[in-house]
């Protein structure tokens, strides 16, 4: 593969960017791939730290560890340290996490408490949609006081979904950020725990939506909690239930917390102090590495 389709395919990922990026990012060419060449893939049945959940992959997903999910995260695609601690990340096994037709899932946990369900045949999404897109815009005039582009939510890029019966809800969002030609796609999973819930988001671009969609099923079936830590599983005498609901988990977990749709911008990826933009930026960053030589063919 030519090095430049290999570099400009990194414009299919996001970043998250705050006002400094990570300081500890390779120098050098030569630094950069060695990173990336050193990334550890992992196949088949894995737990994931904290023995809470595991993982049954299938041959075309890999997982990266939390050491390697944070050489991709920070190293890599040039964020700062984040205070949120991942679980790993899951990539397609025929494609490297920077590259062509790159996309990748990050797995966090959240332990807020049991979430109830009963509202899942409640919620007016198409309502929740439009309330989400009003308090995106009007977050638009704080962003561009903070040097940050502005943001539109364009819509349902995949309707929220939830299956009662494995307690996994997910949904997609399509964004578009000023400045860009390009929308981007937020495809999200939440699997519902005993003490908490699962977070799956993927990172890619709108033109990988079909990709994704694709996969989606087998990323669903391939995460799942332990024994004792399953929905079902959920003692009322003794543990913890959570303040909010499913309408909460898909308009964000932090933005519950801070009054439902309030700062919702800030939680669009469940980063409290990253701003999620485009990945022009990134790629702009990653392409000083491979600017005079293609990489060798894979």
């Amino acid at each position: 593969m030519k090095l430049n389709a290999w570099c400009v395919g990194g414009l299919g990922l996001l970043t998250l960017v705050s006002v400094a990026l990570a300081d500890d990012r390779p120098k050098t060419r030569e630094e950069f791939l060695k990173l990336l060449d050193g990334l550890k893939y992992q196949h088949g049945q894995i737990n994931l730290p904290g023995g809470v959940a595991r993982l049954n992959l299938p041959t075309n997903i890999s997982y990266l560890d939390p050491n390697d999910t944070e050489t991709v995260l920070v190293k890599l695609w040039g964020n700062p340290p984040s205070e949120t601690k991942h679980l790993g990340m899951l990539v397609p096994t025929d494609k490297k996490p920077i590259g062509a037709g790159s996309w990748a899932v990050t797995i966090t946990s959240t332990d807020d408490g049991y979430v109830k369900d009963d509202d899942a045949t409640k919620i007016n999404y198409d309502e929740m949609l439009k309330q989400m897109q009003t308090a995106t815009h009007d977050n638009n005039k704080v962003r561009k006081e903070k040097g940050y582009p502005a943001i539109e939510l364009v819509g349902w890029a995949e309707p929220p979904h939830y299956d009662a019966a494995t307690h996994k809800l997910y949904w997609a969002k399509e964004l578009n950020f000023e400045g860009e030609t390009q929308n981007t796609l937020n495809y999200d999973i939440r699997i519902l725990g005993r003490h908490g819930v699962l977070v799956l988001s993927a990172i890619a671009s709108m033109e990988q939506l079909p990709e994704i969609r694709r996969e989606a099923p087998d990323i669903l079936a391939l995460v799942d909690f332990n024994e004792g830590n399953r929905y079902t599983d959920f003692n009322p005498k003794v543990d913890k239930v959570a303040t909010y609901g499913l309408a909460a988990l898909v308009a964000g977990g932090i933005a519950a917390k801070l009054g439902f749709f309030k700062l919702l911008w800030i939680a669009l990826l469940a980063a409290k102090k990253f701003i999620i933009i485009g990945a022009v930026a990134v790629s702009a960053w990653v392409r000083k590495f491979f600017q005079k030589k293609d990489r060798p063919t894979a």
